[in-house]
C-alpha cells in the first residue's frame, strides 16, 4: 500500500490486490462505486489493526460514510478540512481506539483518496495540498476524541476517589479499621499530608508508581516534590489549600520516579477539617497517565509536523506565529519578528521530469538544510506544503537576525543535491516580512511574505527580497483587477475611444486607432496599461480582444454608411500575442468582418514587432491568411524591439508604425539630426520594401512637417486629437486637419 503524495510505501503493510484504474469521473453511480472501492481499500488498511467488534464487512459499512465526508470536503468550492476531524473522531467513537490504527489510517487515505475520487475542477497540487491537509484534520480529530474518551474515563475514577475520598473522611470520624481498608484497597495512589507538607501516610498503589523503594514517599515534605514542568499555577492552588482558602484543586502534574523517569498524574488534593472546620490534613488522589500523555504527545507531533520532512506544518507555525503577533503575547509589544517565505525555483520541473520519488527526496534534503540555518533558541523552520518553506524568528533583534537567517538559508542551498546518482542545483526566492506584534494579524504578514517572494522570483531568483508596502498595495490592487476583469466584461464596463490617423501629405482624417478603457465602477477609467497585461495572464485578453474587434468594426461600418466624412475611413486594432496564438482568429476575425458587413480592407491590425521576433512560419500563417484577404498588417512599436531589419522582407505587413521615441527630436526647431538621419534611413528602408510608414506620439506641427518632408505617410498624436468618441472623427474629417 503506498502512503504518500510521491509514492512512498507505508512500513509494516501489505501490498493489496489493486482495484482496476479509476474511470473518469462522470455519473452519481460511478462515483458511488469509487467511493465503496476506496471505503474497502481502507477497511483492508485498518481493520486487521483495529480493536472493534465489528467483523470485516460490517467495518466497511461502517466506513462508506466517513468516506464519502473526505471525499466532500476535497470536492468542496471552498475547501475547509473540518469534515477530516470529524472522520477522526467518528473512528474512535466506532471502537477504534487503538493508537496503532492512525498510521494505516492516514496511510489509506493518502493513497486512495485522490486515486478513487479526484474532484473535476481543483488543479493537482492544491487536490495533493487538501488531502495533507484532510489527513492532519483526521490525525487531530482522532487525537481530540481519543483524549475526550480518556478524560471521560478519568473523571469517573475521579467521581469514584472523590466518593472514597468522602468514604475516608466518614471512617477517620468513626473508624481507624474502615479507614484503611479503603486507604490500602484503592487501585489510585492515596497519600495524606498534614498541612505543613509532611507526608505522613501513602498506600501501596502509590508507591508502585514512584517506584521509591529506595526513597520512600512517606516522611518527605509535599515542598520536595517539585518538577520542571509544572504549571505556574500548581503551587498557588496548593497555597491556597493549605491556608484554608479553597478545598480542593485538580491538577496534571509530573514527578520524578525513583529511577529518575518522569511520572505523570492527574492529581486531585482535598483538604481535610477538624469537627470545627480547621485545616488538619490533605488528601492526594493520583492517577498514573503517563502513557496517556505520551500517546497524546505523539498524535499531537503527528498532527502538527508534517510526514515527508519530519519539519512543524502548517498548523504547528500558525499556533507559533499567531502567538508571536499577540500583543498580549509571551513576545509583548517591544519586541520584533521576522519571517521568511521561501519557495524553490523551478521544483516543478523536478516533478515532472524526474518523478514524485525524486522530489520528495529533494524535498527531505532541502529541508535538512534548512533546518540546520535555524540555528537560535527562537528561531523556526517549518513546512506549508509544496515546496513552500516558512522561517520565524523572533527577539529584540529580529530585524537584522531575519536577513541573516535568509542569507544562511540561500546559502545552504548554493551546492547541489546529490540524489541517485544526479546533481540537482537548488535555487529558491525569499520574501521577508518583519515587524512587531500587533502590527498585523498571520493572513496579513504571509500575504506579504508571499507577495514580496514573488518579487524576488520576478527578480530573477535565488535572492531574497524585503516587503514594501507600496509593492504590496500595488499587488493587491492588481489582484484586485484581476478578479473584477471577467464580471466587467459581461457588465459591459469596457469603452473604446479612438484617436484619428492623419496623412500628413494634405492633413486629412484616414481612419483611427480603436483603443479599450476600462471604466471601473471604484478606480474610474483605466488605460490599457493597467490591465491589458492582467487580461493576457488570465486568458481574458481572447473574449475581450473580440469584443472590441467587434465593437471598431461595427463603427467602422457605420462611419462608412454615414456619408459624411470625404474619405472612407479605416479602423486599427490592436492584436496581443495571446490573441495571434489563438487557433480560431482568422475564423473569428472573418466572422466579425461578415457580421459587420465590412469590407476587409477597413480594417488594419496592429502587432508589437517584440510579438513577432523569432516567429517561425507556422506563427505567421495566420496573419498571412489574413493578409491575403485583404487585411492591413501594421508592425506596431517598431524599433523598440530588437529592429533586426533582415526580417522584415518575410513579414505579411503593410505598414510600419514607428515609436514616438525616434521623433522626439522634431519637435522643436532646429530638429535632432541623428533622430532625422534614423528616421529617413528608416522611411527609405520602408518604401523601398513597399511598406508605409505611420508614425505615433505627433504632438507639434514642427514635428509634422519634419515627417512629411522625411516622406512619412500618416501619423497620430495629441497635436491632431486625443483619443476620444467616436463621433468626433465626423468633425476632423469635414474640418480639414491641415488647417
Amino acid at each position: 500500500m503506498t502512503g504518500t503524495s510521491n509514492g512512498r510505501t507505508l512500513p509494516g503493510t501489505a501490498e493489496p490486490r489493486p482495484y482496476p484504474a479509476p474511470y473518469p469521473t462522470g455519473d452519481s453511480a460511478v462515483q458511488d462505486e469509487r467511493l465503496r472501492r476506496f471505503a474497502a481499500l481502507w477497511s483492508r488498511a485498518v481493520h486487521p489493526v483495529a480493536s472493534t467488534p465489528l467483523t470485516r464487512a460490517e467495518f466497511e459499512r461502517f466506513l462508506v460514510p466517513l468516506a464519502a465526508r473526505l471525499r466532500d470536503a476535497l470536492h468542496a468550492r471552498t475547501f475547509d478540512p473540518a469534515p477530516g476531524a470529524e472522520v477522526g473522531a467518528a473512528l474512535v467513537r466506532g471502537h477504534c481506539t487503538d493508537p496503532a490504527i492512525l498510521p494505516p489510517v492516514l496511510g489509506a487515505v493518502d493513497a486512495y483518496l485522490l486515486l478513487y475520487c479526484p474532484p473535476d475542477a481543483v488543479p493537482a497540487d492544491e487536490c495533493r495540498a487538501r488531502c495533507t491537509r484532510l489527513q492532519h484534520a483526521v490525525a487531530a480529530g482522532f487525537a481530540a476524541e481519543l483524549r475526550e474518551r480518556a478524560l471521560a474515563e478519568q473523571e469517573a475514577i475521579s467521581r469514584a476517589a472523590l466518593a472514597a475520598r468522602a468514604e475516608t473522611e466518614q471512617a477517620l470520624h468513626t473508624s481507624e479499621e474502615r479507614f484503611r481498608a479503603v486507604f490500602e484497597g484503592a487501585a489510585i495512589g492515596v497519600g495524606i499530608a498534614d498541612v505543613d507538607g509532611h507526608i505522613t501516610d501513602v498506600n501501596e498503589a502509590l508507591c508502585r508508581m514512584f517506584g521509591s523503594i529506595d526513597r520512600p514517599v512517606a516522611g518527605r515534605n509535599v515542598g520536595e516534590l517539585v518538577h520542571p514542568d509544572d504549571s505556574p499555577e500548581v503551587w498557588g492552588l496548593y497555597a491556597e489549600l493549605v491556608r484554608g482558602d479553597r478545598d480542593h484543586y485538580r491538577v496534571e502534574k509530573p514527578y520524578y520516579r525513583g529511577d529518575g523517569s518522569v511520572l505523570w498524574t492527574d492529581l486531585t488534593v482535598s483538604l481535610l477539617r477538624d469537627a470545627t472546620g480547621r485545616p488538619q490534613y490533605q488528601l492526594a488522589l493520583m492517577e498514573d497517565i503517563t502513557e496517556r500523555r505520551e500517546l497524546h504527545e505523539r498524535l499531537r507531533h503527528q498532527a502538527t509536523h508534517d510526514d515527508l520532512t519530519g519539519l512543524p506544518n502548517r498548523t504547528l507555525f500558525f499556533e507559533r506565529l499567531g502567538r508571536t503577533l499577540d500583543p498580549g503575547g509571551p513576545l509583548g509589544p517591544d519586541s520584533h519578528f521576522g519571517l521568511c517565505y521561501l519557495d524553490l525555483d523551478g521544483f516543478k520541473a523536478v516533478n515532472d521530469s524526474l518523478g514524485h520519488a525524486v522530489g520528495d527526496q529533494l524535498l527531505v534534503a532541502v529541508a535538512e538544510r534548512l533546518r540546520a540555518c535555524a540555528t537560535g533558541p527562537d528561531e523556526l523552520v517549518a513546512r506549508l506544503g509544496g515546496d513552500e518553506f516558512v522561517a520565524l524568528t523572533t527577539g529584540p533583534t529580529a530585524q537584522r537576525d531575519v536577513t541573516a537567517l535568509a542569507r544562511r538559508m540561500l546559502a545552504a542551498l548554493a551546492d547541489p543535491v546529490h540524489l541517485d546518482g544526479r546533481h540537482l542545483s537548488v535555487r529558491a526566492s525569499i520574501g521577508i516580512v518583519d515587524g512587531r506584534p500587533g502590527e498585523a494579524d498571520a493572513a496579513e504578514v504571509l500575504r506579504s511574505a508571499d507577495i514580496t517572494m514573488y518579487r524576488a522570483k520576478a527578480a530573477g531568483g535565488n535572492r531574497y527580497e524585503l516587503a514594501d508596502a507600496d509593492s504590496d498595495a500595488r499587488a493587491i490592487a492588481r489582484h484586485d483587477l484581476t478578479n473584477c476583469l471577467p464580471g466587467a466584461l459581461e457588465n459591459g464596463e469596457f469603452f473604446i475611444e479612438y484617436q484619428p490617423l492623419v496623412r500628413l501629405s494634405d492633413g486629412t482624417v484616414r481612419g483611427a486607432e480603436a483603443l479599450v478603457r476600462w471604466l471601473h465602477p471604484v478606480h474610474g477609467v483605466l488605460g490599457p496599461d493597467q490591465f491589458i497585461p492582467l487580461a493576457e495572464s488570465t486568458g481574458l485578453i481572447v473574449p475581450l480582444g473580440r469584443w472590441v474587434l467587434e465593437e471598431a468594426a461595427r463603427q467602422a461600418r457605420a462611419w462608412r454608411s454615414d456619408g459624411r466624412c470625404r474619405v472612407p475611413l479605416r479602423v486599427n486594432v490592436n492584436l496581443s500575442p495571446s490573441q495571434l496564438r489563438y487557433p480560431a482568429l482568422v475564423s473569428d476575425i472573418v466572422a466579425v468582418l461578415d457580421d459587420a458587413g465590412l469590407d476587409p480592407s477597413a480594417l488594419c491590425l496592429e502587432v508589437t514587432e517584440n510579438a513577432l521576433i523569432g516567429a517561425d512560419e507556422e506563427q505567421l500563417r495566420p496573419l498571412r491568411q489574413l493578409a491575403d484577404l485583404g487585411v492591413d498588417i501594421a508592425l506596431d512599436d517598431f524599433g523598440t524591439g530588437y529592429s533586426n531589419l533582415s526580417y522584415l522582407r518575410r513579414l505579411p505587413v503593410s505598414t510600419l508604425k514607428l515609436d514616438r521615441s525616434f521623433t522626439r527630436g522634431m519637435q522643436r526647431a532646429p530638429a535632432d539630426p541623428v533622430d532625422v538621419k534614423i528616421v529617413e534611413g528608416i522611411v527609405s528602408l520602408a518604401h523601398t520594401l513597399d511598406l508605409s510608414v505611420t508614425v505615433e506620439g505627433v504632438e507639434t506641427g514642427t514635428q509634422a512637417d519634419h515627417l512629411r518632408i522625411l516622406g512619412c505617410e500618416t501619423a497620430q498624436g495629441w497635436y491632431y486629437a486625443r483619443p476620444g468618441p467616436p463621433e468626433r472623427l465626423h468633425t476632423l474629417s469635414l474640418a480639414d486637419a491641415a488647417s
